[in-house]
């Protein structure tokens, strides 16, 4: 298990909220429930990400393409990308038309979600063009989910729309060959602080073996949250902190979460 940063931007600004909350755009602006605001920019972050040697983090644009504010939190990944080229992906508004200018920037991989959806579905059409034109290992699927009843939903256009995709080990034996890992959040849980989503965990460390690299994003608040995390997934799969590190306001310091995962 490692730790695979994360830097959130909203509004062109380097926040920690729970995503969640992000809704459609108010008159000027877009209301989320934010856990921290900084005064410091993407780049300051990666620089920190960077001088650790920590990889495979991303870096991710909350905005939708038609926010007033889409290009200035871009301007913020392409700043964090030029900090630290090759050790962070990008996300957020990206598809195939777009992903080629981000790997340029420097991205390592660009993560994508709702661009792979058609109609409520996975489009298998979509990930193949892709592979075609860009190649699986640039691409990072993110399959981030809810569970509703018995099963896991995928949830796209900022976690607000559910599709018809449910989270399976079958459906990662499914993708693999389309991409080189996978992101998942655990959206009841993401931002909020209070643990992760501990049968989602289990499911995933199943799919793990069978599959890419798996990292699993929400929740995370502790030291022993890690610890009770690494066991339930038998070391299967990685992991993203984000509210709860020192650095984002909360009470982890970055450097004693390396440590107990060393």
């Amino acid at each position: 298990m490692k730790l695979c940063p994360c830097i959130d931007i909203h509004n062109g600004t380097v926040k920690q909220i729970v995503g969640s909350t992000l809704g459609g755009i108010a008159p000027g602006d877009e209301q989320v429930f934010e856990n921290y605001k900084s005064i410091m920019g993407a780049s300051h972050f990666a620089g920190i990400f960077k001088s650790r040697g920590l990889t495979n983090g991303h870096v991710i644009n909350l905005n939708k393409k038609d926010s007033g504010f889409f290009k200035a939190s871009e301007n913020e990944v392409f700043s964090a990308l030029s900090t630290y080229p090759g050790g962070l992906m990008a996300g957020g508004g990206i598809d195939i038309e777009n992903a080629k200018e981000y790997l340029d920037r420097g991205a390592s991989h660009v993560i994508m979600t709702s661009a792979l959806f058609r109609h409520n579905r996975l489009s298998f059409e979509y990930l193949r063009e892709f592979a075609k034109k860009i190649g699986p290992r640039y691409l990072i699927i993110d399959l981030s989910c809810k569970k509703e009843g018995d099963e896991y939903f995928v949830f796209t256009d900022r976690w607000q729309k559910k599709t018809d995709t449910v989270v399976s080990t079958g459906l990662f034996q499914k993708l693999f060959a389309y991409c080189d890992g996978f992101l998942i959040h655990g959206i009841a849980f993401e931002g909020k602080k209070g643990g992760f989503d501990e049968s989602l965990v289990k499911l995933l460390s199943l799919a793990a073996p069978l599959s890419k690299p798996i990292t699993y994003a929400g929740g995370i608040a502790s030291l022993d949250d890690i610890k009770k995390l690494r066991q339930i997934s038998n070391d299967n799969i990685d992991i993203t902190i984000g509210s709860a590190l020192s650095i984002y306001g909360g009470k982890l310091s970055l450097d004693e979460v390396l440590s107990v995962l060393r």
